[in-house]
């Protein structure tokens, strides 16, 4: 009886084989690591949005509920962490000591997000609430109406354009992608937004 003898296939893969899966993986992963990456530096802004956007809201809250001034606080530490608190406003500091040194009253942002204190192209700040003049210190009141006010005492009536203001976040590896939150009338609405590539009539590219 003639005996038939059979070749078996390799079912492995040539070193060549290899080589081409590696740089195919890594051109893919080339094209799409950017694109990962930016859309979780969206969601860790969208999340500090949120964070800042119930912080103002809170503070407001609490003004009308209590029928004194409240302020949202917000600073940034040596790291450039940003964290921030919501507490009745002192006449005579920006932020009270005793506010400053409860660490439990303060709560953080995502820890790569930066408040965004450049210039753009038309010479205006994006964040534009008061800041301290001595620390990275920043704040936003309001009276027992809910307006937002410019010192602690003020009543509706005084509320200007300066209180107005905007908090602006950005992540320093991703500085086009921007969310804000804003004061947009003087009786205290809030509104988010995100970054544009025209300015408003404010000169502001994140609204």
């Amino acid at each position: 009886m003639s005996k038939y003898h059979h070749k078996s296939s390799s079912s492995g893969f040539t070193t060549l084989e290899v080589l081409i899966v590696l740089i195919l993986v890594g051109i893919l992963s080339a094209i799409a690591l950017p694109t990962w990456l930016n859309f979780l530096a969206v969601r860790r802004l969208n999340t500090a949005q949120n964070q800042v956007y119930l912080a103002l809201r809170k503070a407001q809250s609490e003004a009308t509920q209590n029928k004194r001034t409240w302020q949202a606080s917000f600073r940034s530490d040596s790291n450039g962490v940003v964290s921030w608190a919501v507490h009745p406003a002192n006449p005579n500091q920006f932020i009270h000591p005793d506010i400053r040194n409860q660490d439990g009253l303060w709560q953080k942002l995502p820890s790569d997000v930066r408040i965004d204190e450049t210039v753009n192209p038309k010479g205006n700040r994006e964040t534009t609430i008061p800041k301290a003049t001595s620390a990275s210190e920043w704040r936003i009141l309001f009276n027992y109406q809910g307006c937002p006010v410019y010192a602690v005492s003020n009543e509706c009536i005084k509320t200007s354009l300066r209180t107005l203001g905007q908090i602006t976040l950005h992540i320093p590896t991703s500085s086009q992608i921007k969310r804000c939150v804003y004061v947009s009338t003087v009786l205290g609405a809030l509104r988010q937004g995100k970054e544009h590539t025209q300015p408003n009539n404010s000169g502001k590219y994140c609204y």
